[in-house]
């Protein structure tokens, strides 16, 4: 498949886009992984944090300071999937846990940013700040249509450092203005807001090197919407279809897959994401974020059928939706 790694609901906005079958655009962190092994230390979290002279260690190595923040040291299935923050050295020792590293506990601004490199020199950029909710959640992400300059002056440092003739998308999450990770692939959630013509342009890239886009950057949103985990649901796809319609929305996705175990979807601790709206108006999403709400119904409950009706009394599909905020990307 050229488009490798997307997500069935993420097909919309790849499934009109002309591109050889002899050319692969990385979607997803293993494709990147595949694709590109002269790069491929750019996935050891313990290599992003030397590179930056930030405290780490693997576990097993104890911390002069607490807290810290303790993650796999490389993790391709993603949404913060075994992060934790750890406070105390006993609170270490009973949370050793192999293949893992700790890391000084970053404070400050969420950003994630994607950047097209033409043999090693970015050609285009976008911001997107994250409004962030508990246990790995955001609420919504800010794709900026203005770049965050003291960010992008330090992301372009590492780059000419550490990316040198890389050509293609490169995805960083950096919080307080460092590094946390960096991905050899886009950022696939939000697509259709970076403006027509992009991914075209990003087809063109991984084809002959070259950038060529037009870019009218503009604001846009990604609003989540959360469930609980362990709580099947469903909803009809004309409601979908109706808040796509919507003015100021762009797209809508519905985010698992009813033919895929609940337990196998990758999905942050706080919750179990069911759907994203991208849009340009942050009004219209949060109020579509709250029709799709009312429309999904309760399959099941911890693998027990909700019953005919698909809703079970006493409020349950209110209480599943309510058990985790409505939220995030989580990348």
């Amino acid at each position: 498949m050229p488009f490798e790694g997307v997500d069935p609901w993420r097909w919309q906005y790849f499934e009109g886009v002309a591109i050889s079958a002899s050319v692969v655009v990385p979607v997803d962190d293993a494709t990147g992984w595949r694709l590109f092994p002269r790069y491929r230390y750019v996935y050891d979290k313990l290599f992003i944090s030397e590179s930056q002279g930030i405290p780490y260690g693997p576990h097993g190595v104890m911390p002069d300071r607490f807290p810290v923040f303790s993650k796999p040291v490389s993790n391709f299935h993603g949404m913060g999937i075994g992060g934790r923050i750890i406070r105390s050295a006993k609170e270490y020792e009973a949370a050793f846990t192999p293949g893992h590293l700790w890391m000084q506990l970053l404070t400050g601004q969420h950003v994630s940013t994607d950047v097209a490199l033409e043999a090693g020199v970015p050609r285009w950029w976008r911001h997107t700040t994250g409004k962030a909710l508990p246990r790995g959640m955001f609420d919504y992400w800010t794709i900026h249509a203005r770049p965050l300059l003291r960010l992008h002056r330090y992301v372009h440092g590492w780059i000419r450092r550490h990316l040198r003739g890389f050509t293609g998308i490169v995805n960083f999450e950096t919080i307080g203005g460092k590094i946390i990770e960096c991905h050899l692939r886009m950022s696939e959630q939000w697509v259709d807001l970076n403006g027509p013509g992009w991914l075209e342009s990003v087809v063109r890239l991984y084809a002959r090197g070259r950038w060529r886009f037009a870019d009218r950057p503009r604001t846009g949103y990604s609003v989540v919407l959360f469930g609980s985990h362990g709580t099947a649901y469903a909803i009809a796809p004309q409601a979908v279809d109706e808040v796509r319609r919507r003015p100021g929305v762009s797209s809508v996705q519905i985010t698992y897959r009813t033919d895929k175990p609940l337990e196998q979807h990758a999905m942050p601790p706080g919750g179990f994401r069911l759907a994203i709206v991208n849009c340009w108006d942050l009004r219209a999403g949060l109020a579509a974020r709250r029709h799709l709400k009312r429309c999904f119904s309760v399959v099941s409950l911890n693998g027990r059928p909700a019953g005919p009706s698909g809703r079970r009394p006493g409020g349950r599909l209110r209480d599943a939706l309510r058990a985790a905020p409505p939220g995030s990307a989580g990348r």
